[in-house]
């Protein structure tokens, strides 16, 4: 397992209530597991985290299966909620 930070931006820092998190994890479906457990498989935190873009150590994940994404020791895990403007 790695020490991971999730990033947290605009409505899903909102619903979590803290700009980051540190997790033990070591692939990108654990992280989100991780901090779907802290904040509630039912929440508000939960449904948006599910239609966030994820970029990974500067990487865009796309629509790879998180299952496959490996972390490593000091990843960030930066997620973006959709947002309107520009």
């Amino acid at each position: 397992m790695a020490k991971v930070t999730l990033r947290y931006w605009a409505a899903l820092r909102a619903a979590a209530g803290v700009t980051e998190e540190a997790f033990d994890v070591s692939t990108l479906d654990e992280a989100f597991r991780a901090a779907r457990t802290v904040h509630g498989e039912d929440s508000r935190f939960s449904a948006v985290l599910g239609i966030c873009a994820v970029i990974v150590d500067e990487t865009p994940a796309g629509s790879r299966d998180p299952a496959q994404v490996l972390l490593a020791e000091g990843s960030v895990v930066e997620l973006l909620p959709p947002y309107a403007g520009g």
